[in-house]
């Protein structure tokens, strides 16, 4: 989906920063980290053990089929990973999780909120992980040196669970033009601009919380 924005604005994709060169040292800001469990078929599985094909729990659409799986390494450079890079690590109970969680930066999470219901009339929201900064439970963490990145695909775009109550945004594996040249509607789901999400997480404290419908992964 974002192949066919790189091209035409030359900016990286995988949520990469731009480097310059093509040796330049190189890092990832969305995706789920190693060591990730999500729902399957076939009950939580690791994000590293999951192939095109395998099917996952989905938030709308029930169980669906991985039309690609992507991996890269979290960052490329033999020196120490800049901060911008780093993964974001939610403490247990932070957000209602049921246990400690890392995130990378711009990685879309849904939240439930009523505040996100009274300002967009949906109390379920998508917003980069980094507009969870500075609360109560959240900090950056350096990574592993050898730590990878995963992105499921979808042909649609999707919103996946994940364990200890997380629920993420995976991308389609279909791109803008896409989209712009056939009679489909747009990407179902949109993500808060950064400045907006940090709106809704000031109301963090007042109930906003991963919050995925425990009967639905009860059979997981």
């Amino acid at each position: 989906m974002l192949s066919w924005i790189g091209s035409k604005t030359g900016k990286p994709i995988w949520g990469t920063a731009p480097t310059g060169r093509a040796q330049d040292p190189d890092g990832v800001m969305t995706g789920l980290v190693s060591g990730t469990r999500v729902a399957t078929a076939n009950g939580w599985r690791t994000v590293e053990a999951l192939t095109k094909g395998d099917h996952v729990l989905t938030f709308d659409n029930g169980l669906q089929p991985l039309s690609n799986v992507s991996r890269k390494p979290l960052w490329t450079g033999s020196h120490a990973c800049p901060q911008r890079f780093w993964p974001i690590e939610l403490a247990s109970g932070a957000l209602g999780n049921r246990g400690a969680l890392t995130i990378m930066p711009h990685q879309a999470v849904m939240l439930e909120s009523d505040m996100a219901e009274t300002i967009w009339g949906d109390p379920f929201a998508l917003l980069p992980a980094a507009a969870l900064e500075g609360g109560n439970g959240v900090s950056r963490v350096p990574p592993a040196p050898d730590a990878e990145v995963t992105v499921l695909h979808f042909d649609e775009d999707q919103v996946v669970f994940a364990e200890h109550g997380l629920m993420f945004l995976c991308p389609s594996s279909r791109d803008l033009l896409d989209y712009a040249l056939g009679q489909e509607e747009g990407p179902p789901y949109s993500v808060l601009p950064l400045n907006e999400a940090r709106r809704l997480t000031m109301a963090l404290e007042g109930g906003a919380v991963f919050a995925p419908n425990d009967a639905v992964l009860a059979s997981v």
